[in-house]
């Protein structure tokens, strides 16, 4: 199986540190992931140093090595306690709000990168959550793509054409058909984190392929039967992961 890689949570004060350790791990491998920027960052959780004053500079300087670029949400602020239609959590920035307020905030985000220069049409939702009013808002705005949902190839649904990601690494790791996204949150590792990441791209990276090449795969259409069965897993798996902690 083919794998992409997605970063989320980019912005101006992450963690640059973890963040050049994967840009290293990268380079060393010669793929390019893609990249979820949080355009108004309010999450105190995602704050861990000043803000970088030439972040945009360096999102650009990224995106001509291939980087691919997703809006990763508006404020990255959890409102609600709603899964949506994915509910690998039970908390949302979108999910179960009214379609204006949803409408609202995605223009929001949308403006201020376009402010800075980028322009996207790929949809990462913070919590993986999101409902029909959200994609409905993301078509009106222009978005094409998210970054969500399980399966072994894009899929088109609601007329939006999803990327998925991993159910469980391990698993697609052995699979030796297909695409999928391993999902990264830099911030979060540890030293035993990178030694994991370090070994994985060793041992697996001709498995691994740039986003843009994930892009490339012909998507195919998914029904009410598949949309059913990948709510089911989203369920399972929040479950899984609720009695690990």
């Amino acid at each position: 199986m083919k794998i992409s890689v997605r970063m989320d949570d980019i912005t101006p004060d992450m963690d640059w540190e973890k963040f050049q350790f994967f840009q290293e791990l990268f380079e060393k491998n010669n793929i390019a992931p893609l990249i979820g920027i949080v355009p108004d960052n309010k999450d105190d959780n995602l704050k861990k140093e000043m803000p970088r004053k030439d972040f945009f500079e360096k999102i650009k300087q990224l995106e001509k090595k291939g980087y691919c670029i997703a809006m990763h949400g508006c404020n990255h602020l959890y409102c609600t306690d709603k899964g949506g239609i994915f509910p690998l959590n039970k908390f949302s920035e979108f999910a179960g709000l009214p379609y204006e307020e949803q409408y609202r905030k995605l223009e929001q985000g949308k403006r201020m990168l376009a402010k800075n220069g980028i322009d996207t049409d790929i949809f990462m939702a913070p919590a993986h959550s999101y409902d029909a009013n959200t994609l409905k808002a993301l078509k009106e705005l222009g978005f094409t793509k998210i970054t969500d949902g399980f399966g072994s190839r894009p899929y088109i649904y609601g007329g939006m054409t999803f990327y998925p990601i991993s159910f469980k690494l391990s698993r697609s790791l052995k699979k030796s058909n297909g695409y999928t996204t391993m999902v990264i949150h830099a911030n979060t590792v540890n030293d035993a984190d990178k030694d994991f990441y370090e070994r994985l791209f060793e041992e697996h990276g001709g498995d691994l392929v740039s986003y843009g090449d994930y892009l490339k795969a012909a998507p195919v259409s998914r029904g009410f039967f598949g949309s059913k069965v990948e709510y089911m897993l989203a369920v399972s798996k929040r479950i899984l992961v609720g009695m690990r902690g």
